[in-house]
């Protein structure tokens, strides 16, 4: 435990000087137990385990683009990430370990407790055990304060969910090498150090349940609502009834646009993401080395939620959100969640909605900036500007069909539901909640 922030910071310096981990860009055709399949060109590891990169084509009425096809991370099984929760003299801390992703833009990054996929805690890559799994997995001893199925990104995964679970401890928990109790004031201000708290942390943060929000930053307490619970499920259950998702998967080397050269798959016009490769030597791991494919992003993207106080209330902006890889057709997610760089070239009325407003914010309307990474076992050097934005006058609160205005407690009573709130939308509420 540390008495001041500044402890934390000499603590995770050192982790970074004693974990010793090497991560080398490699094309795919190099890759070691990775290949592509000789009829569909999918991208597959020898033991048929893991995950998969295949090609989808979509159709949709619920984004800007009508229909696209793309390459696409095939994963069916659903991992752990869990933060153990544990108080000393009666202040809450939470346990998290520093460790090393092989797509993370600085390697070493603020993790769960526990994140693990299926791979990972069934050892089928033959390696060590997961570090606190037995918390996590029944029959354990905690107190379950939080526990649900949630996304993972639905433009680069197909479907893909985890276990998002937050379990209090009262009796001893030896803390092992890699890991430190904070405090929530203490992650709350770690939260506005660029690429430090890791996406996992952040989704499952999201989750915590309104008493254990942090002392005299505003998000709590529940006030007048512009909506009610009710009138806000009506307006999502109408829209899951009303758009529409069509989705076909197709071999990687039948999508549109996309190529394999190079060692790596991309896009004909250099835009969106690549599908490329890295070879990877990691100390404290639970498997030594490994080759694995990973996403690596074209851009920085912005996630952002437009805010203001209605009736002395703070709301924000959700909009209801299709992807790809969606698993349920759509879920709530931030005002703005794009990048930029896809849209450079349309007029401003094909880009998405908000994006010009917010990028354009004037400082004084700008509540939170801040450079986060996206989760880094699967995207390589994905990162997002993580924005809140006071709106300005000229945004309604009619803001159309597909946008509602709700607090930030609606949106935590959401999350505590699956598939209801995207990745994208937990991980910026999750900041919201540390705002001062």
């Amino acid at each position: 435990m540390f008495r001041q922030t500044s402890e934390f910071h000499q603590w995770f310096a050192e982790q970074r000087r004693v974990q010793r981990h090497r991560v080398t860009p490699t094309g795919l055709d190099r890759l070691d137990g990775w290949s592509f399949e000789p009829e569909t060109g999918n991208i597959r590891h020898r033991s048929g385990r893991f995950f998969s990169i295949e090609g989808v084509e979509v159709e949709t009425d619920n984004r800007e683009t009508p229909s696209w096809a793309q390459p696409i991370i095939v994963q069916p099984e659903n991992g752990i990430l869990g933060l153990l929760v544990k108080e000393f003299a009666g202040v809450p801390h939470i346990l998290l370990q520093a460790k090393m992703e092989p797509g993370n833009v600085n390697l070493l990054q603020m993790s769960p407790t526990v994140q693990a996929t299926r791979s990972n805690f069934t050892r089928v890559h033959q390696g060590g055990a997961v570090p606190y799994l037995e918390h996590f997995v029944a029959p354990r001893t905690g107190r379950v304060l939080f526990d649900t199925l949630q996304s993972e990104q639905g433009s680069w995964f197909l479907g893909k969910r985890n276990r998002n679970m937050i379990i209090e401890v009262d009796g001893d928990v030896p803390v092992r090498d890699g890991f430190c109790w904070l405090t929530l004031d203490q992650i709350g201000e770690l939260l506005n150090v660029e690429n430090l708290i890791n996406m996992d942390t952040r989704t499952v943060l999201s989750g915590l349940p309104d008493g254990w929000a942090v002392q005299g930053r505003g998000t709590q307490a529940e006030g007048r609502t512009l909506h009610s619970g009710a009138e806000v499920l009506s307006w999502f259950t109408e829209a899951k009834a009303t758009h529409r998702l069509e989705r076909r998967q197709i071999p990687l080397s039948q999508v549109k646009g996309w190529a394999e050269g190079g060692g790596e798959v991309a896009h004909e016009s250099g835009r969106y993401f690549r599908i490329t490769g890295v070879d990877v030597a990691a100390e404290g791991r639970e498997v030594a080395r490994w080759s694995q494919p990973v996403l690596a992003p074209v851009g920085r993207g912005v996630i952002a939620f437009l805010t203001r106080r209605i009736g002395g209330t703070r709301h924000l902006l959700v909009r209801t959100r299709t992807e790809a890889g969606s698993f349920d057709l759509l879920e709530m997610g931030p005002t703005v969640q794009a990048n930029p760089a896809n849209y450079e070239e349309l007029p401003v009325g094909s880009r998405p909605r908000f994006l010009d407003e917010v990028l354009a914010a004037a400082p004084a309307r700008v509540l939170l900036d801040v450079v986060h990474s996206e989760e880094g076992g699967r995207f390589y050097h994905a990162e997002n500007r993580y924005l809140v934005v006071e709106a300005d006058e000229d945004v309604p609160l009619d803001a159309g069909p597909d946008f509602l205005w709700v607090t930030p407690h609606q949106l935590g009573v959401l999350i505590r539901h699956s598939n209801h709130v995207n990745v994208e939308a937990r991980n910026l509420l999750t900041c919201v909640r540390f705002l001062r």
